[in-house]
């Protein structure tokens, strides 16, 4: 009888460890994880068979310090490019293609309002302009407009600033990413032309949100709500602010491990574990019918 074979996980662990070290934006607390993961796997507590029990025991220790919801060790059921970044782009791309670009749903409801369902993601901009705009000119002669991100687990925040850019009359400072490397900050911005029609900044607008709205989703809600274009109504989001990269560290796992903080400039903060709390709470499954009927009522007043 043989005994199964353990995954030789110190590779794992030592890398993880070292992509903490040099690119987590906060490095007092990438030290922290660093020696905690190498405490953990000196104890015997990352012995195990398979990759994917080893990501979960890992992400739940990356984690168990802040809670930051993007530092993961990520398992993929199929191997995955070595390439830096390519396991996050290739899972991307089968969504992209099987969603319609990330705009399934354009959908137009009694009284005027129009819906655009923006799901799984929010894609690269590249990939995502033409679709995205247009299902948003498709909806830009609604009366008022429900963007439904419940399904919608994050993305590219320059895509963010592309969705924005239809739902505003004027360019607008939108949010300010804080690097790691070289203590760089880069503002995020509205953008002063877009291909299509804008829906534009003064028709009524509401944000779906669910427990599952995630990272660059979450973005697009708290930007459009601090800003008071948009009210927000369902559940309170995950509370993932910080953008991240990913490192293949094996032909199954993949650390993603956040570069960045979001700070937003009407309210000099961010959502991270905190969520995007909604302007008007209820169950996600409850909300469309719940904005239509704001809607209605907005626009009958």
């Amino acid at each position: 009888m043989t005994t199964p074979t353990k995954l030789p996980s110190a590779p794992v662990i030592n890398e993880t460890a070292r992509l903490l070290t040099e690119h987590y934006v906060f490095p007092e607390i990438a030290e922290q994880l660093a020696g905690l993961l190498q405490r953990r796997l000196a104890e015997g507590a990352y012995d195990v068979d398979g990759a994917e029990e080893l990501a979960r025991l890992v992400t739940t220790d990356l984690q168990s310090v802040n809670d930051d919801r993007h530092l993961r060790l990520k398992h993929h059921a199929d191997p995955v490019s070595p390439e830096q970044g390519a396991a996050t782009l290739e899972a991307m791309r089968r969504d992209f293609d099987t969603s319609l670009g990330g705009a399934p749903r354009v959908e137009l409801l009694d009284g005027g309002v129009g819906v655009v369902e923006l799901a799984p993601m929010l894609f690269p901009l590249e990939w995502a302009a033409e679709p995205l705009g247009a299902a948003l000119t498709l909806a830009s002669r609604a009366q008022a407009l429900i963007v439904d991100l419940r399904a919608n687990r994050g993305g590219d925040p320059d895509t963010v600033a592309f969705v924005c850019s239809y739902l505003l009359d004027e360019r607008t400072h939108l949010n300010t990413m804080h690097w790691r490397g070289g203590g760089r900050s880069e503002q995020s911005w509205s953008l002063p032309h877009v291909p299509g029609a804008r829906f534009g900044g003064s028709k009524p607008l509401y944000v779906l949100s669910s427990d599952s709205t995630f990272s660059a989703a979450e973005e697009l809600a708290y930007d459009l709500q601090q800003l008071g274009r948009a009210v927000v109504v369902g559940e309170r989001t995950r509370g993932g602010a910080h953008p991240c990269k990913g490192w293949t560290v094996h032909p199954h796992l993949e650390v993603t491990v956040p570069v960045g903080r979001a700070v937003n400039p009407v309210s000099n903060t961010n959502w991270e574990g905190t969520g995007v709390q909604p302007d008007i709470p209820c169950a996600a499954a409850d909300s469309l019918a719940h904005a239509h009927a704001l809607a209605l009522a907005r626009l009958a007043g």
